[in-house]
């Protein structure tokens, strides 16, 4: 993972621990305070949501407990490889679309951070400036050919 990514895992994980789980256990005490346990849906609703949340908090700490910190600068750019911003143009109307490739846990749609496991960033992969990448997706057939490869 990329330090950037690392740190935005333990911000999660500091959120979740810190003030989402002290918000929940004083939902379940209120809630217990209303009575019988065993038709309180408030209760069994803060329950349900205090499991989903030490479910993600576990999840985090395993990832970060495994992450190993790349460090972007050191990989080439020659070719698309993890982190690269690729500029693609699509063989099919000539528009250009840019992506940054990064591992899933890394992954920010609405800033075109894609998931290198993902069918776009699994075709760019391996690509130099001037090739052509034909990736099957959903909607078909993309043909992009990579116009530029940088690192942010």
């Amino acid at each position: 993972m990329s330090k950037d990514g690392v740190r935005k895992l333990e911000t999660e994980l500091k959120k979740l621990k810190f003030e989402d789980r002290p918000e929940i256990v004083a939902e379940i005490k209120r809630a217990r305070e209303l009575g019988d346990l065993s038709e309180n849906a408030e209760y069994h609703a803060a329950k349900e949501r205090q499991a989903h949340l030490e479910r993600r908090i576990a999840d985090l700490e395993d990832k970060l407990s495994r992450a190993h910190t790349i460090d972007t600068d050191q990989i080439p750019d020659d070719k698309v490889y993890l982190y690269a911003r690729v500029l693609v143009r699509d063989e099919k109307d000539g528009e250009e679309i840019e992506y940054t490739i990064a591992p899933p846990d890394e992954v920010d749609i609405d800033n075109d951070i894609i998931s290198v496991k993902s069918p776009i960033g699994q075709g760019l992969l391996g690509k130099a400036v001037g090739e052509t990448a034909e990736i099957q997706v959903p909607a078909g057939l993309l043909k992009y050919t990579v116009v530029k490869i940088s690192r942010d």
